[in-house]
């Protein structure tokens, strides 16, 4: 039953950092959305908040509360949640810098195709998916145990 526990947290950490992408983008569009672009931002990578971190965040604690935070696979899922984590707010995010920087260039010079882009996260939106993470493994531990620890 605590492997089940554990994906609800990482699916709802996804799913509630994706709809505040939504909520977000209809904030900033006046509420005007088409079908094909809600599709688009709930499948989309980077933004804020940071969906790989709030899935990451929930699904690591959840083990940590099920399974024991002296646990090798809590220790595991932290190792994995920390690469993930700077991937996103690194690696990822410098690569989106770079693919907007080289989309301009051949703009410009119509040389090629653009580029599709993958974007990372702000340290920010890793905050906020962290925030997010946490408040899920808390509410799933005290919805089905009733106290925290």
């Amino acid at each position: 039953m605590d492997s089940l526990y554990i994906l609800l947290a990482f699916v709802l950490g996804w799913l509630i950092a994706q709809s505040a992408k939504v909520v977000i983008t209809l904030i900033l569009r006046k509420g005007k959305l088409k079908f094909s672009e809600f599709l688009a931002i709930m499948a989309k990578s980077g933004g804020m908040p940071s969906g790989h971190t709030a899935s990451f965040v929930a699904a690591t604690l959840t083990i940590g509360f099920r399974l024991g935070f002296s646990s090798a696979i809590f220790a595991l899922a932290a190792c994995n949640t920390i690469i993930i984590i700077y991937d996103a707010t690194n690696v990822r995010y410098a690569v989106g810098q770079q693919g907007k920087l080289l989309n301009k260039i051949v703009a410009d010079t119509q040389l090629a195709k653009p580029l599709k882009l993958v974007e990372g996260h702000t340290v920010a939106q890793a905050i906020v998916g962290f925030i997010i993470g946490v408040l899920i493994a808390v509410a799933i531990q005290f919805v089905t145990f009733g106290k925290i620890f």
